[in-house]
């Protein structure tokens, strides 16, 4: 036995058998597990200037073309694929759901059950006030009522659907009192705006009540190279939101939400999660939880040892998934056995030794 691990593991195949057979049936064991793993070594969430846990939900495709596995479909990035959703939750990316979807499905179907999932989980992570980010694929009254009658806050940008560029632009020329001119062609119009929202409670009932609208609207007539546009190029930014912040700080906070793709990233590729391994979808789903529990492990360990010695040149706020297994889970060793112990000895040239050793006391001897 090394350190309560079974000196023999099932083979390949019999592995790929059990996986079958147990499909998605452990999803919420896996999600228990999830939370559990947090509150047992007690890891902290790290949180936003104001006191809030920003959770992040979002689809992003995995790309597996040329294959006939079950659920692959044309995903919206012009690829086959799967299009699960992922909430991120914390400003260091750690994961707090994640489902398995089909490549073709709209990425509001089931959004709804995704999100009390989530947001019962992340309950149980922190007892902090949440902020929920979404993009605007996302805007959906049955979403917005779930977030007000849970008590969260949100950032959601706006679909504007039928709504006109021209039109909101045209409404803002005389009555913004917030324009600014960043360069020569460029206005940029900031500010709030208020608009009355019905939506219907889980009982049935329904309710009313005014929800701020923050716009950034941007209009370019004269693009960054200089070139005078025949028409000018208007940006639209709207964002539903129940925070009392300034304008700014929305909009920045939105922006903020996009460093989950820097999350996905990490997921697919350096954790090579993207070409799912079974032609099952249920079996998929599973993989894809495990991931999950996977990938936290590893945003702990590489959170962990920025409290240690590191041999960084400067100092970063959170170590991708790619060092974190390079440095940390794949750095030569030696092994000796010697009066009923087992030693590990890695190295003085070892720079990450000391980072190695306070992971190790932080977690394994906890």
């Amino acid at each position: 036995m090394l350190w309560g691990l079974p000196e023999k593991i099932p083979s390949a195949e019999t592995i790929r058998q059990r996986i079958d057979d147990i499909g998605d049936s452990l999803r919420t064991n896996l999600l228990d597990a999830n939370v559990d793993m947090f509150v047992t070594h007690g890891v902290f969430h790290g949180i936003l200037p104001g006191g809030e846990i920003p959770v992040d939900m979002d689809v992003t495709p995995f790309d597996n073309s040329k294959t006939m596995k079950e659920g692959v479909s044309r995903t919206y990035k012009g690829f086959d694929g799967y299009a699960p959703m992922v909430a991120y939750i914390g400003t260091e990316g750690f994961m707090a759901n994640i489902g398995l979807r089909e490549g073709k499905q709209h990425c509001q179907a089931h959004t709804p059950e995704f999100m009390k999932e989530t947001l019962a989980v992340s309950h149980r992570m922190t007892d902090k006030p949440l902020l929920i980010r979404m993009d605007s694929g996302n805007d959906a009254a049955d979403n917005l009522e779930i977030l007000i009658e849970d008590g969260s806050w949100f950032i959601i940008k706006r679909n504007p659907r039928k709504e006109s560029k021209e039109g909101w632009l045209n409404e803002l020329r005389g009555g913004c009192k917030d324009i600014r001119h960043p360069r020569l062609g460029k206005g940029v119009y900031v500010g709030t705006t208020w608009k009355d929202v019905s939506y219907k409670t889980g009982s049935g009932e329904t309710k009313a009540m005014g929800m701020r609208i923050v716009y950034e609207i941007i209009e370019r007539t004269i693009d960054k190279h200089g070139q005078i546009l025949m028409f000018p190029d208007i940006e639209l930014n709207i964002f539903w939101t129940n925070l009392g912040w300034s304008d700014d700080d929305i909009i920045a906070s939105y922006h903020a939400h996009g460093e989950s793709e820097q999350y996905h990233s990490e997921l697919k590729t350096d954790m090579d999660v993207e070409r799912l391994p079974s032609g099952k979808f249920a079996t998929n789903a599973l993989v894809l939880e495990l991931a999950m529990i996977a990938y936290n492990l590893l945003r702990m360990i590489g959170q962990e040892s920025h409290k240690h010695k590191r041999p960084t040149k400067r100092k970063v706020r959170r170590r991708r998934l790619r060092t974190v297994i390079e440095d940390l889970m794949l750095c030569a060793s030696h092994f000796t056995k010697h009066a009923r112990r087992l030693i590990m000895a890695l190295g003085c040239s070892n720079t990450w030794r000391y980072a190695f050793w306070g992971v190790w006391k932080r977690f394994a001897l906890s």
